[in-house]
């Protein structure tokens, strides 16, 4: 997972350094401030286009816990990465992205448990709403 997230930031650092080049080689001249509400808005809305319609599937469907959990595991994220540049800030711990990955993991191991007893609970109301037919 640390090779992972370490990918994604250079993939995040070459973009920036991209559209840096591109904002001076046509001169816009845009600020840092301007940049990012320029690209954060547009990625933003890129994603609502894509989001939006699958979590609009996946409630039509009845899948409310995957959208769930999706949404969870992005809080988690940000949360974690909160927590590890507060560290940084206030000199209280050591900014690791190891420290992230072992919080994502809990809540992925924890999800997990959670799934099994719930597939546990649903297993035996299903057994239950068929014997209780005959």
């Amino acid at each position: 997972m640390g090779k992972l997230l370490y990918w994604i930031v250079e993939i995040i650092a070459k973009i920036h350094n991209r559209l840096l080049m591109l904002n001076d080689a046509y001169e816009y001249n845009f600020s840092d401030k301007e940049l990012h509400f320029l690209i954060i808005g547009a990625l933003g809305m890129a994603m609502i286009f894509v989001v939006h319609p699958v979590f609009k599937w996946l409630a039509k469907h009845g899948h409310v816990m995957v959208i769930s959990w999706i949404y969870v595991f992005t809080m988690i994220i940000v949360i974690t990465f909160a927590i590890e540049i507060g560290q940084r800030v206030t000199h209280t711990g050591t900014m690791e992205f190891a420290d992230i990955m072992f919080g994502v993991m809990g809540f992925i191991c924890m999800f997990l448990v959670f799934l099994v007893i719930r597939g546990v609970y649903h297993l035996i109301l299903n057994a239950m709403e068929h014997w209780l037919k005959k």
